[in-house]
């Protein structure tokens, strides 16, 4: 037995046990006569104590240890003279009596704290390493607890886990496949699933109401923080359900996380928010609705004063700071550098401060009256004190930067409060995006995504305006989910392949085996997929999702402790019959 507790289960009431710990040395402190060693595994951290009293062989051993040293020891538990309150074991140490190296450690190429000297692409390369540190063990922790929160609400609500392939055919929709070739069948491809949205459906019309997976998928697109090539979703599809049925089983499960991983409970419905609501009144189909400082559509109101700015765009908006009138010239002139950023991409940025006594003071002085400048702050609800920051030009994209100067305007006044989560379901998004550049129309979502049911004969005549029956869940204005009631009638099935210009051929061979198993009587069926990944690190209050995934690939999508992706053998390459042509860029 190389143990009989583990480094964070003593107490006090175990004093005068004799007990045996395993694991790696966090920390030697010689003082001449006596040792103390901090001996850590995953549970926690216990400290050892060698003095002059153990034997000589103990005292040689204890002197030759260093950090990660893989140790056996076994001695008294006894009380602590001197405790330590940031240690759930800081009552009591180990009088060691016998010292066992099990396997020593070259010193580790950064310290292996809470607080690390390690870069990111070092701890990256050791990622091994970097998971020995709290921060990592606690990240993985509460994925694991959310994973089985998850498991225990979806089984107790009549769900069955179910497996589906990683070895699929390529589809052209969505993103980027991932592309496996075939050693049996020369020539051919898999890919790696982006979701099992067709398969899914295959287990309704098979029968199996109530479907989840928490499930890889793959998608080979360019990276950022919140983002991996692989990466996890809860899966979940149902059959004989409206969109009601859908959004109050998966509001109930969010609900369950919340409670049970964070404490915190939500008596009340999550807010319900049409996209085009969103769209208006935040400029994202994500709000972040923990404050408010909405857009307000002040075009009619300022155009037609001889200021060309205004007067030569389609839409003009404004957001009220409340209370920012006093910010300098120094912080005005600093958000007009944010807005220009080109990921921002607005062209400037117009104030207007609402002063005391009902004065107002702005950057289009020249241009519009006081009279004219209380019309827009009235518009905007503004009153003495606050703040109107306005952006003019095309709507989209002006809405679009409204939305990041917004966040920028909360995060500098400490809106965004990561100790408050603010959920909703927008709902009610445009079933299909149109493409300049191929002149075409795309799928928002994906080509199995119902219309609503009044939107069907839009069809015809205006596609562009018929609405999804799709949703997505949304928390602090990051989407953590989404899904949509499915089409399952052939017919409807046809004439939406058609509209995003899929030959009846290329249909039939991309998504026959579907459509053929429609003709067997599918059910009326929804889903939804919540990116598991994000989900924890909302909860663990990251930025990053790569915390919360044990082995993530870094923005280049490599893997750089195993170093791949790699080269492979040419006897491999002629074994699937595929031959390197690398062109210069």
């Amino acid at each position: 037995m190389y143990r009989t507790h583990t480094c964070g289960e003593l107490r006090i009431h175990n004093t005068g046990e004799t007990v045996t710990l395993s694991g790696w040395v966090q920390k030697v402190r010689n003082l001449g006569a006596m040792s103390f060693i901090d001996i850590r595994d995953r549970y926690g951290i216990t400290q050892l104590v060698v003095d002059e009293n153990s034997a000589t062989d103990v005292q040689q051993r204890a002197s030759s240890l260093g950090r990660e040293f893989v140790i056996q020891a076994t001695g008294k538990v006894i009380e602590r003279s001197s405790k330590n309150k940031n240690i759930s074991t800081g009552d009591i140490e180990i009088a060691v009596n016998d010292l066992t190296i099990l396997n020593a450690s070259e010193v580790p190429p950064f310290t292996i704290e809470d607080n690390s000297d390690g870069g990111e692409e070092l701890r990256m390369k050791y990622r091994y390493l970097d998971l020995r540190r709290n921060p990592l063990k606690k990240a993985l922790e509460l994925r694991h607890r959310m994973a089985q929160v998850v498991r225990n609400y979806l089984d107790k609500n009549g769900f069955m886990e179910i497996e589906t392939p990683y070895l699929i055919g390529s589809t052209p929709e969505g993103a980027r496949d991932f592309i496996v070739p075939s050693r049996m069948n020369p020539g051919e491809f898999y890919a790696l699933p982006q979701s099992p949205q067709t398969f899914k459906q295959l287990l309704m019309v098979a029968g199996y109401d109530r479907y989840f997976q928490i499930v890889r998928c793959f998608r080979d697109e360019d990276l950022r923080a919140d983002r991996q090539p692989e990466f996890t979703q809860i899966d979940c599809e149902m059959s004989f359900v409206d969109r009601e049925d859908i959004l109050g089983m998966f509001e109930g499960m969010a609900k369950e996380l919340f409670k049970t991983v964070l404490g915190v409970d939500f008596a009340e419905q999550f807010p319900r928010m049409s996209y085009d609501e969103a769209m208006e009144k935040y400029g994202s189909d994500k709000p972040d609705i923990r404050f408010g400082m909405t857009i307000t559509d002040i075009t009619e109101e300022v155009k037609g004063r001889g200021f060309v700015v205004f007067d030569s765009v389609d839409y003009i908006g404004g957001i009220c700071a409340e209370g920012c009138a006093g910010f300098t010239r120094k912080q005005i002139d600093a958000l007009t550098e944010f807005v220009k950023r080109p990921q921002v991409g607005a062209k400037g940025l117009v104030y207007i401060r609402c002063e005391e006594g009902g004065k107002y003071k702005s950057s289009v002085d020249k241009f519009y009256s006081e009279d004219d400048l209380k019309v827009i702050a009235d518009k905007a609800n503004a009153k003495e004190g606050d703040l109107i920051l306005i952006l003019a030009g095309d709507k989209k994209k002006t809405l679009s930067a409204l939305n990041d100067l917004r966040l920028e305007m909360g995060d500098q006044l400490g809106l965004r409060d990561s100790s408050k989560y603010s959920p909703l379901w927008v709902v009610d998004f445009p079933l299909l995006e149109w493409d300049e550049e191929t002149k075409r129309f795309y799928a928002m979502h994906h080509p199995f995504t119902a219309p609503k049911p009044e939107d069907i004969e839009l069809f015809e005549e205006n596609p562009g305006s018929v609405r999804a029956n799709a949703y997505d869940f949304v928390v602090n204005g990051t989407e953590i989910g989404g899904g949509s009631l499915r089409i399952f009638d052939s017919e409807l099935q046809n004439k939406m392949f058609s509209i995003l210009g899929f030959t009846k051929e290329e249909a039939e061979r991309q998504f026959g085996f579907l459509m053929n198993a429609f003709k067997y009587g599918a059910p009326p069926h929804g889903g939804i997929a919540f990116g598991f990944d994000r989900f924890c690190s909302l909860f663990g209050g990251s930025e990053s999702i790569r915390d919360y995934i044990a082995f993530p690939k870094n923005n280049s999508g490599r893997d750089v402790m195993s170093d791949s992706p790699s080269h492979v053998s040419q006897d491999q390459l002629d074994e699937l019959n595929l031959k390197i042509n690398i062109t210069e860029k």
